[in-house]
């Protein structure tokens, strides 16, 4: 589901007209900047939703979240069910700053949302699931990873759609999360290549809107050239 809007929020309570960016912002990108944005903002996907519960170490929680934006993939949720995580010193590389990240206090929430919307749900477990390469990930869905320690919860198990496994013929039982997430995202993103011809969905205005998007993140100044320019 795409969560970008027109206008859009430069900074908290603070919006703007695309056609602003464009005009203020855009033009002070270098030009390789700009093909770069360019070249990304077509090849997002966010028909895939990428779910982490109650993940304990924010290094894995930016290992997933890397991985997930190298393929396109810009729908991100955190569960939140632990009042702490644990520290990392690991980083995202810049990650977090390309995916639309969205923060739930609830698994109840969450799923509410996921089915409110229509998005099927498909849950990572060792239990009664099918190998990942059986599922169709043509159509919306949210792929969720459960936590280092008991994986996916009773509540999301139970609301899920569809339950996977990656398919492991060697002694070892699971994967960490890491590498589960690295993985899965793999899988569906040659599934939708395989199905679709392609991984990204994007239409020509949400391009627009992710392209403006991407600009004010790259410049440091935006907002103060955006606030400036609403004074005048």
């Amino acid at each position: 589901m795409f969560p970008l809007k027109n206008p859009i929020e430069y900074k908290s309570g603070h919006f703007c007209d695309v056609s602003q960016i464009e005009e203020k912002i855009w033009p002070l990108l270098t030009p390789d900047r700009q093909k770069k944005i360019e070249r990304v903002s077509r090849g997002r996907c966010f028909d895939i939703s990428v779910v982490l519960e109650g993940i304990y170490d924010r290094g894995n929680i930016s290992a997933v979240m890397r991985t997930a934006e190298g393929l396109g993939f810009s729908n991100f949720h955190i569960i939140e069910t632990f009042e702490k995580f644990k520290n990392a010193n690991r980083v995202t590389q810049g990650a977090d700053k390309w995916v639309e990240a969205k923060k739930w206090k609830s698994t109840t929430e969450a799923i509410k949302y996921f089915k409110d919307n229509k998005i099927r749900i498909c849950v990572t477990s060792l239990e009664s699931a099918k190998p990942i390469h059986e599922v169709d990930f043509s159509t919306p869905l949210a792929l969720v990873l459960g936590n280092e320690k008991s994986g996916a919860s009773q509540e999301i198990m139970e609301a899920a759609d569809e339950r996977v496994i990656i398919p492991m013929p060697g002694f070892v039982q699971s994967f960490n999360i890491s590498v589960a997430g690295a993985l899965s995202l793999y899988q569906i993103y040659q599934n939708r290549l395989q199905k679709l011809g392609k991984n990204e969905d994007v239409t020509p205005e949400q391009i627009r809107l992710l392209q403006a998007q991407y600009a004010l993140r790259t410049l440091d100044s935006a907002e103060a050239i955006l606030d400036q320019s609403a004074k005048s």
